[in-house]
This record gives C-alpha cells, structure tokens and sequence, in this order.
C-alpha cells in the first residue's frame, strides 16, 4: 500500500528528521484517539495516524522541543 497524502517530501520541510516525524505522529494520534479535536476540516484520512500527518502537512501542529 502507497500512501500518497501527505507526502513524504512535504512533510520533511515541516520536520527535520524522520525520526521525529514518526514521534510527533504517534503522539498526536494518541491524543485524536483520546478525544482531542480534529484540527483539520474534511480530512482525507479516516485513521488517527493519517490525520495526524495531515495536520501536521496543513501547519496545524506546532512542533515544540522538548527540554533533556
């Protein structure tokens, strides 16, 4: 299976490491999962993951670093 949205050439401009995107996706889909609103509208994706990687494509998810 191809995923096609986002893709993953747009979504490498919004983070800088591969590692950090499967991060940041996962928590933010935890956090659809547990009931947080959907902050795009009409999403492509019926899955949490997709939809956190399309809110993350639309600049809806500010990415903060985390202090060591």
């Amino acid at each position: 299976m191809t995923m096609l949205y986002p893709s993953i050439d747009l979504l490498m401009k919004k983070v800088d490491s591969k590692y950090k995107l499967v991060t940041v996706v996962a928590k933010r889909a935890r956090q659809l999962q547990d009931g947080s609103e959907l902050m795009v509208n009409k999403p492509v994706s019926k899955k949490f993951v997709g939809q956190a990687l399309e809110e993350i494509a639309g600049d809806k998810v500010e990415l903060v670093e985390e202090e060591k």
